[in-house]
């Protein structure tokens, strides 16, 4: 079930970051936490990016492994806060 899942994220980490103009540079799934590198113009506000990446893998995780009802409306599949760190790559 972990690999499926970690299909099905990476998949929706990169359609999601397309829709904001963001670059998945790279990204793993553990069991407790996700990393994920994301490269974006400074013009977007890091936690609007990352509210939307959350956000909306949360519904589509739950839709597609919690039945089609099934939104996490109220309830919370990934945790508050996040970590940020900065990088010069060229």
């Amino acid at each position: 079930m972990f690999d499926v899942i970690r299909k099905h994220l990476g998949e929706v980490f990169q359609d999601l970051a397309r829709q904001k103009g963001v670059v998945v540079e790279g990204w793993h799934l553990m069991s407790g936490h996700v990393r994920v590198c994301l490269s974006f113009p400074p013009k977007l506000a890091v936690s609007n990016v990352v509210g939307f990446i959350k956000g909306k893998s949360a519904i589509s995780i739950a839709r597609k492994f919690k039945g089609r009802k099934r939104s996490f409306n109220g309830e919370a599949f990934w945790r508050k806060g996040y970590y940020v760190s900065t990088y010069w790559f060229r």
